[in-house]
């Protein structure tokens, strides 16, 4: 018989346990229709990339199965029609992997890290990022056009402050 992997996607708003039962089900029809599950694997809840039926997250399962096509076939049939399953994938494979999943793997992977803490950087509370050297803006005094420090503002020089030659050329060019 051939190897099949299915994937399919439970509604956020049901349990692990009712998760578990659907599962179990499907596995059900499998047996009946002359094939078995290999292996069952519970992804849990995951975000979707984009919204399903209103539906944000989902519980991900995945089956490893040898059976008939018209075990799959019939599978899918009451997938289709079981409105807890959001989306299902089936894909026929040579051969199927021993152990788990990349799914599985990389979850591990992300605990590793976690339990890790960040690891060894520099510094403070800012991780030793070398961007900007941890100074502020106010720590460094760059001087204006004369060469004087600037205060403060726009350019070193408050409203009220403007030569009178300057303020003279700008009323005279409103007719």
């Amino acid at each position: 018989m051939p190897f099949y992997e299915n994937v399919f996607i439970a509604r956020q708003d049901v349990t692990a346990q009712q998760v578990d039962t659907l599962a179990e089900t499907f596995t059900g029809i499998i047996t009946a229709q002359g094939g078995q599950v290999l292996k069952k694997e519970y992804w849990g809840l995951k975000g979707l990339t984009y919204r399903i039926n209103k539906n944000r997250k989902g519980h991900y399962v995945l089956f490893n199965i040898d059976a008939p096509a018209g075990a799959i076939a019939e599978v899918e049939r009451n997938m289709r029609l079981n409105e807890d399953v959001l989306r299902y994938l089936t894909v026929r494979v040579d051969e199927l992997e021993a152990g788990p999943s990349a799914m599985l793997q990389s979850k591990g992977r992300d605990r590793e890290g976690r339990e890790g803490g960040r690891g060894e950087r520099e510094g403070g509370r800012e991780g030793g990022r070398s961007f900007g050297g941890g100074r502020d803006r106010d720590d460094r005094l760059r001087p204006g056009r004369d060469g004087a420090p600037r205060e403060g503002g726009f350019g070193g020089r408050d409203r009220g402050e403007r030569p009178a030659a300057v303020a003279a050329e700008g009323e005279g060019d409103r007719s």
